[in-house]
């Protein structure tokens, strides 16, 4: 089981860095400096491996927004802190590697989506209902209706043919995106913890500022 999780650790590294399509199975023994024959003991071929790691990285996400909902004082301090692991996320997330899913593996993007989207579905509803018990959501909104929205819009700012990656930053448009939800169903109660949660975000932010700075 070690040698799985070195070889998965390692190989979504060296995806993330250079692309899927420009790292072999060859690039990945090397590096684990193990025989490419080991690594076909654990994986059936590299489509196999991709998407256990993608299976991975989303339990592993799936793992933390459990603990932002568990530590979290309301509904939308938790979409707030959802939105802001996402954001730190999508920092991480190469361009490259994302064209190569979606252009050498298809398949594994559409079924890897597919799994996301069902998570993020359960859990935006479970915020909305949340939201709407605490009255920081409008009364009488359709939580499966919003659910189903936001997990729809999400795909949207992922399209590259309608937000060319060139042409736009992935950190802005989530950032849009989630004050374009947060308008859409916060109520007037909502808005006001909105705002203060968005200036202690802020604040926080100019404070690693400095300290990035001092380094």
């Amino acid at each position: 089981m070690e040698v799985k999780q070195q070889l998965i650790q390692t190989a979504h590294a060296l995806f993330m860095r250079y692309g899927i399509k420009s790292v072999s199975m060859d690039d990945i023994a090397r590096e684990l400096g193990i025989s490419k024959k080991t690594i076909y003991q654990y994986v059936d071929n590299k489509t196999d491996l991709i998407e256990q790691i993608f299976r991975s990285e989303i339990e592993d996400d799936k793992c933390m927004m459990e603990l932002i909902k568990t530590q979290a004082n309301d509904a939308i301090e938790e979409i707030v802190k959802i939105a802001r692991f996402a954001i730190k996320k999508l920092r991480q997330l190469s361009p490259t590697t994302v064209y190569d899913l979606q252009k050498y593996y298809l398949n594994t993007w559409k079924a890897m989506e597919a799994l996301h989207q069902r998570h993020m579905y359960q859990l935006m509803r479970e915020n909305i209902e949340l939201g709407i018990r605490q009255g920081v959501y409008r009364q009488g909104i359709n939580p499966d209706i919003i659910a189903k929205l936001y997990v729809a819009k999400t795909s949207l700012v992922a399209d590259e043919e309608l937000f060319p990656l060139g042409q736009y930053n992935l950190e802005e448009l989530f950032k849009e995106y989630i004050l374009y939800h947060m308008h859409g169903v916060a109520s007037e109660k909502g808005l006001k913890i909105l705002n203060a949660h968005l200036a202690d975000l802020s604040a926080e932010g100019h404070k690693t500022d400095k300290q990035i700075n001092k380094i």
